[in-house]
């Protein structure tokens, strides 16, 4: 990315046709210091990972510039990755850090947000449904979850940062989710 408070860090795979049927999932973990970002491609019966990397957001900047930057970031990479739908983590809060939750939020509107302009569908996965997608057991811990990436996509070890692992696990959850009904794209 060309921006003055982020910067994308990706591993990219090569990039075949496409089928008809194929479905391109953005997977994204919202935060105003780092959102992580992930693209598979499901085809039929099989995923493959395209890319994952990070957006890195100044932390000294006041927030309406952050979340311009997190925006204009967001957006290039939605532009330049193509997906055909984006799979973001819900709102959640702890009692003890409410804040995070605040922050988080301010986050996914603007993600919303640069889908929305594209007239992309967007799911929503709580993190304890991510969890039971990939692990079977919605209290999973990180680590658990980052091997279960990693084995999942082919890695010899779980993407780094683990931002970028998160949001691989979105973006599978919502492939695991396409054909059922009661989840339902907005």
């Amino acid at each position: 990315m060309a921006s003055s408070n982020a910067t994308s860090e990706a591993d990219v795979a090569s990039d075949p046709p496409r089928s008809r049927t194929t479905v391109r999932i953005l997977g994204v973990d919202p935060g105003l210091r780092i959102t992580g970002y992930g693209l598979i491609e499901v085809d039929g019966p099989s995923t493959r990972l395209i890319e994952g990397g990070v957006i890195r957001i100044r932390e000294d900047a006041p927030l309406a510039d952050r979340l311009a930057g997190l925006h204009r970031d967001m957006s290039q990479v939605i532009d330049d990755l193509e997906p055909t739908m984006v799979a973001v983590e819900s709102v959640f809060t702890h009692p003890e850090r409410a804040g995070t939750g605040v922050r988080m939020a301010h986050a996914r509107g603007v993600i919303l947000l640069a889908a929305a302009q594209r007239r992309l569908p967007v799911r929503e996965h709580a993190p304890a449904q991510v969890k039971k997608s990939l692990t079977g057991d919605g209290s999973a811990g990180k680590d658990r979850m980052q091997a279960a990436v990693a084995s999942v996509c082919g890695l010899d070890h779980p993407p780094e940062p683990p931002d970028v692992a998160d949001a691989l696990a979105i973006a599978l959850c919502s492939a695991n989710r396409l054909h059922d009904p009661l989840d339902i794209a907005e």
